[in-house]
């Protein structure tokens, strides 16, 4: 049989002429890439990604004419290609660039704040991965932007100040019973995260009993704003994870991108910046191991999509201590990778696509509910 050894084409969207020499030279690099051409706007952009069809698009997001975020909604929604955001690292970038997340970018890689030839060669080969991964994607048409908004604005009632009108959170408790257990669901997601939370953390009602903790491999200067964002829509709170902070049922926290986070027996959290654990920072499997000490079987591990393996041992974890495992199918998912090697290791209960997860997490929750008023957990 023969090899394919078809070149993965990539084609390479930034005002800067600087920058496009930069990224071609760091694409030209490896062998298994070449340029299939190169666009100096977003307008320009969605002509060229018609023209020569390119198998994977790198994107600036701040150009003139037209800007990525735009490009990226039009690519999408008429000709989708897998995109690579290619942004600033500041609050301002983050913003926008998880916005194009929302819209069916693939991944992100976060251009060094001095954009000098040294500084963009020193993620060559996060650039050249993730450009391969991509071109791996299966992409499909995505809703334009503003039916997006108006889909998520409209996904629950809220009633709270600065809130789409109708949704009603309970209220936070004053004091909590630390002795108490209530149902602990961590997830964890990788490459295609963001915009899967964003699409299933608002169908989480107001009165879900349980805490949840997210784990998304992204970095620090993301997670705050990413945080914002998913509590803009969600019924939940949602807040980025602060040390020695209280688990409180109907909350969510979500880790910050520089630091690990589990779960001590006093049910609070502990936040440490550290060292990748197994390539990873922040690392889901080590989430996952500290709640499934603190919670045993009130705890469900949720797995979805993303590239590697972080999470596989968590989830063994979580299901030895009693808890349950629910996995995000494979045709829902951007890159069926973490989800796959925990579904490899027989640790998931149940494989189910995306919009059946909340439902799934919901039924498991009753069934723990049930257990604990009767005595049998």
């Amino acid at each position: 049989m023969a090899l394919d050894n078809r070149k993965t084409r990539v084609l390479i969207c930034d005002d800067s002429s600087y920058m496009r020499k930069v990224l071609q030279h760091i694409l030209s690099s490896d062998p298994q890439l070449e340029i299939a051409g190169e666009a100096q706007n977003g307008r320009d952009a969605v002509s060229q990604a018609a023209l020569v069809r390119p198998d994977v698009i790198t994107m600036d997001i701040n150009m003139p004419v037209m800007d990525g975020l735009q490009a990226t909604e039009m690519i999408m929604s008429s000709n989708p290609r897998p995109i690579l955001i290619v942004s600033s690292e500041s609050r301002a970038g983050a913003d926008i660039t998880l916005k194009a997340l929302e819209l069916g970018a693939i991944d992100f890689v976060a251009k060094p704040s001095s954009g000098v030839d040294l500084d963009m060669n020193s993620v060559r080969d996060e650039i050249c991965r993730k450009v391969k991964m991509a071109s791996k994607v299966r992409v499909v048409r995505t809703a334009s932007r503003t039916r997006l908004a108006h889909e998520i604005a409209n996904s629950a009632p809220r009633t709270e100040p600065g809130m789409d009108p109708g949704i009603t959170r309970r209220a936070v408790p004053d004091d909590i019973d630390s002795d108490e257990r209530y149902p602990l669901i961590v997830i964890a997601a990788s490459t295609g995260g963001p915009a899967t939370l964003m699409k299933m953390m608002p169908s989480f009602p107001a009165s879900f009993p349980g805490s949840i903790l997210i784990v998304q491999h992204m970095p620090g200067n993301f997670t705050g704003q990413f945080s914002r964002q998913l509590d803009d829509v969600c019924a939940l709170r949602v807040k980025e994870a602060q040390d020695n902070d209280p688990l409180i049922p109907g909350s969510v926290y979500v880790c910050p991108g520089t630091s690990h986070l589990q779960v001590t027996q006093s049910g609070r959290l502990s936040v440490r910046e550290g060292p990748r654990m197994n390539g990873y920072l922040p690392c889901a499997d080590i989430s996952m191991i500290s709640a499934a000490e603190f919670a045993g079987p009130m705890t469900i591990g949720v797995v979805l999509t993303g590239m590697g393996n972080d999470g596989v041992q968590g989830a063994i974890a979580i299901r030895q201590a009693g808890g349950s495992i629910v996995v995000q199918d494979e045709a829902s998912s951007v890159i069926f990778g973490m989800n796959a090697e925990v579904i490899r290791a027989s640790a998931a209960d149940v494989v189910v696509p995306l919009d059946g997860i909340v439902s799934t997490v919901e039924k498991r929750v009753l069934f723990l509910q049930g257990a604990s008023r009767v005595g049998a957990l």
